[in-house]
């Protein structure tokens, strides 16, 4: 069996760049201050244990911590597990855990709070579920011993237990009632840096120093605030005036970004996303019968100028890709056939199903519900595809709604037809593609996961065999099958992997130190003078 044991000091500084810790390699870190960041939109909950919001990842492992964190390669680091096995049949997974760790109410962390944690995951976490699955059996040894025996190999499983994926929770917090509606989500208890202190709704959450940490000296920042803003030249202003020092995922509009590289107070950086793979889709409600005809959803395809979108919605900042895998992660094929933007085969394709001009049979127009995620760059999309539509005589309108809602619509009312959404392909496809075409994942009321209600027998069986092929020439070829059976059904039209943005403020340092960025726990971050 082959032993991770912690990485040497040299080897996580080789790994980081400006905006890291190599970067600032030479100067010691100070104590003190306030750090004011800023998350858009504001999240639905503070604890990922049964969320995948993207901004909600991006707040939760201040306060609830993983087993590992990840190097920019995705090399595993420890977190609450010090040290970790996997047997040579990838069957079981043995950790080690962190001794005198506590929670922030003063409970001993042991290794019952991390099994109970990976049993939540399993039972009610939209990427969990697929990514515990084969997990028969939880042990706990002794108190800071964590073995998970599995039914079948998982390849991608060691790289799943980032403190925002995966978060270890107080079992004595959560034993009773449902992980989705706990209380302490909203206002957690964790092991992590910072403790929680408030939530104002609408404006802010206020996190404190905790001066229990057990990675002391760490955290070095007494409090870190963390603002919502909703509107976008307010939050462009913030960052422009100092008034906010550190911001995640591209939080300005993408016609500002070229201006604030030129600010020279400001860095813009572009890693500390490997562990996200964000693209851009647009999905289709396939219990909509005109959508459930591929000849219409073939001529939306012909209908959508690429290039064109990345020009001018996302100002360049992106790959267009062709299918359901980002270009960011090894099993993208970049191989796949595209249906070119001709608006004759569009039209071509619409008559056929039925819809001449964009018309029903009565001569009523054809009139689809748009709904884009709350982030600027899918309300752009949207309004994109709006006027594509239009070229082919299709009319629509665009519904837009504050997070909670936009969730409520699109998987527990599934009131919509094209449904504008940013996901993330996460560190494997496993984990972040199959929830999002695997049969067993049309849910109701399941946020994040097959929201197109699409069945393929050949798809399910491709993401099943993936999800245990432990040869890795195999498991690409499966996944490469797999694309090229999602770019013939069309369940959806993927149409970027996008560049995201963390900017901040010069004398923020050590922000961005591993491939969950903004979204791991920030421990290390300090303000120089």
């Amino acid at each position: 069996m082959k032993i991770l044991r912690i990485l040497s000091a040299a080897l996580a500084l080789g790994a980081l760049g400006d905006g890291g810790l190599h970067a600032q390699a030479a100067e010691t870190p100070r104590h003190g201050g306030t750090l004011t960041a800023l998350v858009f939109p504001e999240p639905p909950t503070l604890t990922t244990i049964a969320h995948t919001a993207g901004s909600s990842v991006l707040m939760s492992g201040k306060v609830v911590e993983g087993l590992l964190t990840y190097d920019f390669d995705l090399t595993p680091r420890p977190q609450l597990a010090t040290e970790w096995k996997v047997s040579q049949d990838g069957l079981t997974y043995t950790f080690s855990l962190r001794q005198g760790v506590k929670w922030h109410d003063g409970k001993p962390f042991t290794s019952a709070d991390a099994a109970h944690s990976i049993e939540l995951l399993k039972a009610n976490h939209p990427r969990g579920r697929a990514t515990f699955a084969g997990v028969t059996a939880i042990e706990t040894p002794d108190a800071h011993t964590l073995v998970l025996r599995l039914s079948r190999p998982a390849p991608y499983l060691l790289r799943a237990f980032a403190a925002a994926e995966s978060p270890i929770v107080p079992k004595h917090l959560y034993a009773q009632g449902e992980a989705q509606a706990n209380p302490y989500n909203n206002q957690p208890i964790g092991t992590g840096p910072y403790r929680f202190k408030e939530w104002v709704k609408g404006s802010h959450v206020i996190y404190e120093r905790n001066p229990d940490y057990w990675d002391r000296p760490k955290p070095y920042i007494d409090r870190l605030v963390v603002r919502f803003i909703v509107d976008a030249a307010a939050r462009t202003a913030a960052i422009e005036s100092g008034e906010v020092q550190l911001s995640a995922g591209s939080p300005v509009p993408l016609s500002e970004i070229e201006r604030l590289k030129k600010n020279s107070r400001l860095v813009l950086e572009t890693r500390g996303y490997e562990y996200i793979n964000n693209v851009s889709r647009l999905e289709f409600n396939l219990e909509n019968p005109v959508l459930k005809d591929l000849r219409v959803r073939r001529a939306i395809a012909h209908a959508l100028d690429r290039q064109a979108l990345l020009k001018t919605v996302w100002y360049g900042y992106g790959q267009l890709i062709a299918g359901p895998i980002a270009s960011g992660l090894p099993e993208y094929a970049d191989d796949l056939q595209v249906l070119p933007y001709d608006l004759n085969a569009a039209r071509k394709l619409l008559a056929e199903a039925g819809y001449p001009g964009g018309k029903k049979p009565n001569g009523q127009p054809l009139r689809l519900k748009i709904v884009p995620v709350a982030n600027d760059g899918a309300a752009r999309t949207a309004q994109f595809l709006k006027a594509a539509l239009g070229r082919i005589g299709i009319r629509s309108d665009i519904f837009t709604h504050d997070f909670a809602s936009y969730i409520q619509r699109i998987y527990t009312e599934r009131d919509f037809d094209i449904h504008v959404s940013a996901m993330s392909n996460t560190f494997d496809p496993t984990v972040g593609v199959q929830r999002l075409y695997w049969s067993k994942n049309f849910k109701k009321g399941l946020p994040f996961s097959n929201g197109a209600g699409y069945f393929s027998a050949p798809v399910d069986r491709l993401l099943e065999q993936a999800a245990v092929e432990i040869d890795p020439k195999k498991r690409l070829a499966q996944f490469h099958e797999f694309q090229q059976h999602i770019v013939r059904d069309l369940p959806d039209i993927t149409l970027l992997a996008f560049e995201s943005h963390t900017v901040a403020d010069k004398r923020v340092r050590d922000h961005t130190t591993g491939a969950d960025g903004f979204a791991g726990n920030l421990a290390g971050v300090w303000l120089a003078e």
